[in-house]
């Protein structure tokens, strides 16, 4: 589908993209890994056009079209939610345009016989075959359907786009390239601005709808859920598995461990033979031998070991400052805008030192919180903070908050005051900002770059009460866990909001639950939260109903609701057929390579096999072939339970 040949990207000096070739082919959904600024964002956008590169190809054929989500974009603000989505249908509107002009034609004309008549009616009946396979008669119910499965409400359709927040407007921008269904996706990071409900939809829609997909992310769990091809880049270069993300980063610690036995194996062979050449090079009775160990040494194809990009954020939050025993103190917190209840009847105690999280789909009040906290807008009943607490916050649109015709350098020193602009250059150094890259402008930083910059400012001056909304967006997964340490051994207290499991799991002893109009304190970790809640994870808590209300409990329900329409179990019934034909077609393959494996285990088992590496080799990729296989039968087998369920 597409053919990237000999692919390189240089910028002043610097090679991001050091001459890199790889083919795309349909129905494969690839993750594009490696450290912030290795040119993820950067291949992404010379794929779409939207950049050309200094040398190489990327060749796909004509009729190819090809759907781009960036991590930043301007939207139009003239529309509504609705008619915004429904522009993705405008090519589809002016083939019904032309129909109806062609019928027109049709019906005025009398020359039955003539070329031109035939030729109308050749373009109608083709015309009108497309619109019949597009889909067009239901292009307002899949627009609905995606808007809703993105988290929008109805009542949101009709209001205009220039309402919503930037991660919002995202969501609509998101809609619109989906329902145009490309032949190819490229999302650079589409889950920063999804809560976990719209995360798992999108899962579904990617893995059940979609012709080929290559994205950017930093959730381990939507990659492993979406993919089943990792390319990782690397120091400009880029190493291929046909695997999940999980499952590559076993096969990448097998390869480099196998190459470093081969590469000292060889270095020792090379060693040997130096040794021998320089001990007999002068002694005539060893000249012939001499020139064998020669000839022997220049016919050496030498390993290479991959290089590894050590290069790592060091983090670590300054001492606290001692405040009281206990910094946050809420009774019977509420807020509302007009008639819309945020929360009500909010009542709890963080102490001090304590690391909690506060978790829920968006809008159901947790940024309001933390707002209600920080003291940026009113509230009705109590909230105390301990004495002696100050803040450090990160909000989530901090990062997009930086002057962009600044340096690195100067954005830091703009706000350093007192000692601590004597050691700018340190802390720069520290966020893998050192050297050069403390003199580049902040436009040209990628987002997770951006992330890190806008960190260094809770570094700045010490303080006891982290909160932090949503930190982990745009930093890669090595700078996540660099951060999660840095947390838990910060010796104040801290307020994380996050959709992140892995990130927020050994990290906090408290969880708040928001939704419904109430916020719920659970003790302990965030998998003890969800075990107390009989749910997997996260996506599924998300997914349940909110807490019931007394008025809610009231309500009377419709004797109708909770029944699919015709047009969804329509597509139920499709989503189940082709479920059970993937399934089918796994089931054939893990045949096969039980019987690959069973005939190799069968010749390792022989003297010669034993010692043959290249079987070994094999075997252990077939292996890791079945292993990945059986991942995938058994999550389209629980996904075949839920559909029918």
């Amino acid at each position: 589908m597409i053919s990237i040949e000999n692919l390189t990207v240089e910028f002043g000096g610097f090679t991001l993209l050091d001459g890199i070739s790889f083919v795309l082919n349909k129905n494969e959904r690839i993750a594009l890994t490696g450290k912030n600024g290795a040119g993820k964002s950067t291949l992404l956008k010379l794929i779409a056009g939207a950049q050309q590169p200094t040398n190489g190809t990327i060749s796909s054929p004509k009729e190819v079209t090809i759907g781009y989500l960036p991590q930043q974009m301007k939207l139009n603000d003239e529309h509504t939610v609705k008619e915004e989505a429904a522009l993705a249908f405008d090519h589809l509107k002016q083939l019904e345009g032309e129909l109806e002009r062609l019928h027109r034609q049709l019906a005025e004309r009398t020359d039955y016989e003539s070329d031109e008549y035939r030729q109308i009616i050749q373009r109608s009946t083709d015309v009108q075959e497309l619109l019949l396979m597009s889909g067009i008669n239901d292009f307002e119910a899949e627009t609905e359907k995606t808007l809703l499965g993105l988290g929008f409400n109805r009542s949101d359709f009709d209001r205009p786009t220039h309402e919503f927040s930037g991660g919002w407007r995202m969501r609509i921008e998101l809609a619109k390239i989906l329902l145009r269904s490309p032949d190819l996706l490229l999302l650079d990071e589409p889950t920063n601005h999804l809560d976990i409900e719209s995360i798992q939809w999108l899962e579904n829609f990617l893995v059940s709808r979609t012709n080929a997909v290559i994205l950017v992310s930093h959730d381990k769990a939507f990659l492993d859920n979406v993919t089943n091809r990792t390319i990782e880049i690397v120091l400009g270069n880029i190493h291929d598995y046909k695997v999940n993300y999980s499952k590559y980063l076993e096969l990448r610690k097998e390869r480099r461990e196998q190459q470093l036995r081969a590469y000292e194996n060889q270095q020792k062979q090379i060693q040997e033979t130096e040794a021998f050449i320089e001990r007999f090079r002068y002694k005539a009775t060893k000249s012939n031998q001499v020139q064998s160990r020669i000839k022997q040494l220049e016919k050496i194809e030498r390993i290479e070991v991959d290089e590894v990009d050590n290069s790592r954020l060091n983090l670590k939050f300054p001492p606290a400052p001692r405040s009281g025993s206990y910094p946050v103190v809420v009774e019977n917190l509420a807020k509302h805008y007009g008639e819309h209840r945020v929360f009500s009847n909010v009542t709890f105690t963080i102490n001090r030192g304590e690391k909690v999280a506060f978790v829920g789909k968006n809008g159901e009040g947790k940024s309001t919180l933390i707002k209600c906290i920080m003291g940026e807008i009113g509230f009705e009943g109590k909230l105390e903070l301990g004495h002696n607490v100050k803040i450090g916050y990160f909000a989530q649109n901090q990062a997009q908050l930086l002057d962009e015709n600044l340096t690195v350098f100067e954005t830091i020193d703009q706000v350093a005051v007192g000692d601590i602009r004597t050691k700018i250059r340190d802390i720069l150094g520290a966020f893998m900002f050192g050297g050069e890259a403390s003199d580049k402008k902040v436009r040209v930083l990628s987002g997770g770059e951006r992330t890190r910059l806008a960190m260094i400012r809770l570094l700045l001056e010490p303080v006891n009460l982290l909160i932090l909304d949503e930190p982990t967006n745009h930093l890669d997964i090595a700078s996540k866990e660099v951060l999660k340490k840095a947390i838990r051994e910060f010796d104040g207290t801290a307020i994380i909001v996050s959709h992140d499991r892995d990130f927020l799991n050994e990290l906090v002893g408290k969880v708040y639950e928001f939704g419904g109009g109430e916020v719920r304190e659970h003790m302990g970790g965030i998998y003890d939260f969800l075990s107390k809640k009989r749910l997997e994870n996260l996506q599924q808590l998300e997914l349940s109903k909110s807490p019931v209300t007394n008025s809610q409990k009231e309500r009377e329900v419709s004797p109708s609701e909770g029944k699919l329409s015709y047009q969804e179990q329509k597509e139920q019934n499709r989503l189940v057929r082709r479920k059970e034909k993937e399934i089918e077609e796994i089931e054939e393959k893990i045949t096969r390579l039980d019987q690959q494996l069973a005939e190799l285990e069968a010749r390792l088992s022989t003297p010669e096999g034993a010692s043959d590496l290249d079987l070994l080799q094999n075997y252990l990729e077939t292996k890791n072939k079945l292993d990945v296989v059986m991942n995938n039968w058994e999550r389209l087998t629980l996904e075949l339970d839920g559909l029918k369920g």
